[in-house]
């Protein structure tokens, strides 16, 4: 039976929950915010799944205040990178370029600002992730570290700084627009620069939004988003429309829970933006062997196809593409390693998981972590269209018939050093081996 397809394409209940979260604003990790777009979220699964609940944790807490770039001729718009110390540095402003590690290298930094770009050129053979750059900074002696967008359009980027074991960074840390960084660069490479940065750091709590649905099996599927959003824009695409998908998934699950052998768990992370606090705090109080898969939903409806990252489980891409085929509607399959959202907390355990995001033109976040991040840059369409694929496939991942084998954390580790990707997280802190 297909009705359950005209269900889902016209069902309002996901894109409903969008304009709530997005209407919320300001929903940083451990705000107000972000706690009302939670328990919004709880009510919306309680309504398809008939119940829904938060589970809390302690965070540390930031909250922006002002942040400024001073130069010889006055001050240059920035914003401050969330979980940066606050400080009042001056120095010789260097302009690093891309902020390669072999630019670091190269480099007298002590004492001294540091700018990077936010992207890598075409050539480079991999990403190079912000607190890469940062922790290169860091290392290097750098007094404040300054992040250039390369994205046009006077859009300052964000990005959370600091580590696990230390949630606070080491050195204020700001972002700039493509523009001012430009300036910076021809004007003051050489020049004194004075960089500042004011927040409010202490004690804060977040929380997980858990439902279920489907037969009462140990083993279970997760079908998983964030909740919390940076602060300077709606967070629409990261990851409003990932979260708003969770709830229009849980609707359409419900329709076909008789179709579902096993149980389809949903959880609503908090503080996936200031280094994937929820699901870490979630991975760590779970049985992860009696979890199937993780269904990761974070930068969905960005563009009108699906792109997933699957770290190796040729089972999982398999399943997608079957989907595609059923559908006769493109899903591009990554089979490399994506370390930067919540699944990787279960996946570098070996816990099968996809990201789940979008085939966007461009590099980088384009739009995402800018004031850019707002609903009018989505579309109903692709949110109905991707809505449909997405509860096929998950249907297909809770059939008795799939299977995927765990991984072992030595096998993941070897993916990561063979795809370049374990240097960089020995810089950032975030190797686990």
């Amino acid at each position: 039976m297909t009705d359950w397809i005209g269900d889902v394409f016209t069902s309002d209940a996901g894109w409903n929950h969008l304009e709530t979260l997005v209407d919320v604003r300001d929903r940083m990790a451990g705000s107000p915010g972000e706690r009302e777009a939670a328990e919004a979220t709880r009510d919306a699964l309680a309504a398809a799944c008939g119940d829904a609940t938060l589970d809390e944790f302690e965070i540390q807490g930031w909250t922006r205040g002002d942040s400024a770039v001073e130069t010889p001729d006055g001050e240059e718009a920035c914003i401050a990178l969330p979980r940066s110390p606050n400080g009042d540095v001056a120095g010789e402003f260097v302009d690093l370029g891309y902020g390669l590690p072999s630019d670091f290298e190269d480099a007298d930094l002590d004492g001294k600002v540091a700018m990077v770009a936010s992207d890598v050129p075409d050539w480079y053979d991999r990403y190079l992730h912000r607190r890469e750059k940062y922790y290169h900074a860091v290392d290097a002696g750098a007094a404040a570290f300054v992040y250039r967008n390369h994205v046009a359009g006077q859009l300052p980027p964000t990005g959370s700084v600091g580590t696990d074991e230390r949630p606070l960074g080491e050195i204020p840390a700001v972002g700039v627009s493509k523009e001012v960084g430009a300036r910076l660069a021809r004007k003051y490479d050489g020049e004194t620069v004075d960089v500042s940065v004011t927040a409010e750091v202490g004690d804060a709590t977040s929380q997980n939004v858990h439902a279920t649905l489907g037969p009462d099996t140990e083993e279970e599927v997760l079908v998983t988003s964030h909740v919390d959003a940076h602060d300077v824009a709606e967070g629409a695409m990261d990851n409003g429309a990932g979260t708003a998908m969770v709830v229009e998934l849980a609707g359409a699950l419900a329709d076909r829970e008789g179709d579902l052998d096993t149980k389809v768990h949903f959880v609503c992370f908090g503080a996936e933006e200031v280094g994937l606090v929820g699901s870490a705090y979630d991975a760590a109080n779970r049985d992860r062997d009696d979890v199937r898969a993780v269904l990761n939903l974070d930068g969905v409806v960005a563009g009108r196809t699906l792109k997933c990252y699957v770290h190796g489980f040729d089972a999982l891409g398999d399943a997608a593409r079957e989907v595609a085929d059923r559908f006769d509607h493109p899903i591009s399959v990554t089979p490399e390693m994506g370390p930067h959202s919540d699944h990787w907390e279960y996946v570098k355990f070996g816990v099968p998981g996809y990201h789940v995001t979008s085939q966007t033109d461009g590099d980088g976040r384009g739009w995402g972590h800018t004031h850019a991040d707002t609903l009018d840059k989505l579309e109903a369409r692709t949110f109905r269209e991707q809505a449909v694929l997405l509860t096929e496939l998950a249907v297909d991942l809770a059939d008795d018939g799939f299977a995927v084998a765990h991984a072992s954390e030595a096998d993941v580790a070897a993916a990561l050093e063979d795809e370049g990707l374990a240097e960089g997280m020995k810089v950032t802190g975030d190797w686990p081996y």
